[in-house]
């Protein structure tokens, strides 16, 4: 007679809370993902694929084959099933009139200007600042360096093209200027070639140490260190204050609030802070 555990070909046997730790520490290390008590079921339901794919019958098979993979392609995987990459045009919009209202104008001293998406998931962010910044600074040059740690994430921000529910949110003026609408029967957007041109997108752990040619005026890093404990967020942020110019600005998720957090960066308005620095620095033209 059958038993609870006997499992189908190809099945994975349930995970265990021991597993469960298993990965949680490993996310942890890798990336700085805090996997808390009670996400045990979100964690068998996102990576169970990938370890039937495997052909492992256990989490624990799936885990020591992860630890084992040399080319981290095992890692990267796992990664990709784990991270949240919800997102939006436009998402807090405050943060964008703040910009263009408030740190812009700052800048339009320069030939162009560059800023980086911190942790840019599936681009909305991205091709959100590019219209912003097309808008406000017309005939300048823009750059937008764009990172995540989710190669799946990136592949979907360099392909830009958005279902038409997701692109609601878009003032039907920079829908027209900034997409063109996929062939039928497809209902999708498209970022225009111009735009799509003007932002580079490269795989970035932001618990690793990365290297740019200059330090940004401004960054946004908005929706990511909420999955971060604070230790985490604290390294996380003191790596993002070092690429930023003195007086630049770095913006974080509105859930994400800094104050139990130690570092140097002025407190400027909620979810928005700054460099100490000297502002006239900032006429410099790169």
């Amino acid at each position: 007679m059958p038993t609870k555990l006997d499992l189908s070909a190809g099945d994975v046997m349930p995970l265990t809370q021991s597993e469960f730790e298993q990965i949680r520490q490993l996310a942890y290390k890798t990336f700085g993902l805090d996997l808390k008590q009670g996400k045990e079921e979100l964690v068998s339901a996102r990576l169970r694929r990938l370890a039937r794919a495997g052909g492992h019958r256990s989490f624990q098979d799936y885990y020591r084959s992860i630890v084992a993979d040399r080319t981290g392609e095992s890692l990267l995987a796992m990664i990709d099933a784990l991270a949240t990459n919800h997102t939006a045009f436009l998402r807090e919009p405050d943060h964008f009139e703040f910009l263009r209202a408030q740190v812009l104008p700052l800048l339009t001293a320069r030939d162009g200007i560059d800023l980086w998406s911190a942790a840019c998931s599936t681009g909305e962010e991205v091709w959100t600042l590019a219209m912003v910044l097309n808008e406000a600074l017309a005939g300048r040059r823009v750059r937008i360096a764009a990172s995540d740690i989710s190669n799946k994430a990136l592949a979907f921000a360099q392909a830009a093209r958005y279902p038409r529910e997701r692109c609601q949110g878009i003032p039907p003026q920079w829908l027209s200027r900034y997409f063109t609408p996929a062939p039928p029967p497809s209902t999708d957007y498209v970022v225009v070639p111009a735009l799509r041109a003007q932002a580079t997108f490269r795989r970035i752990n932001l618990l690793e140490s990365c290297s740019w040619a200059r330090p940004f005026p401004v960054i946004f890093c908005r929706n990511v260190m909420i999955y971060f404990d604070r230790d985490t967020q604290q390294k996380v942020v003191a790596r993002l204050a070092e690429h930023l110019e003195p007086g630049g600005y770095l913006f974080v998720g509105h859930a994400e609030s800094l104050t139990r957090v130690e570092h140097k960066l002025e407190y400027i308005r909620p979810a928005v802070y700054r460099k100490p620095g000297s502002e006239g620095r900032w006429n410099k033209s790169w």
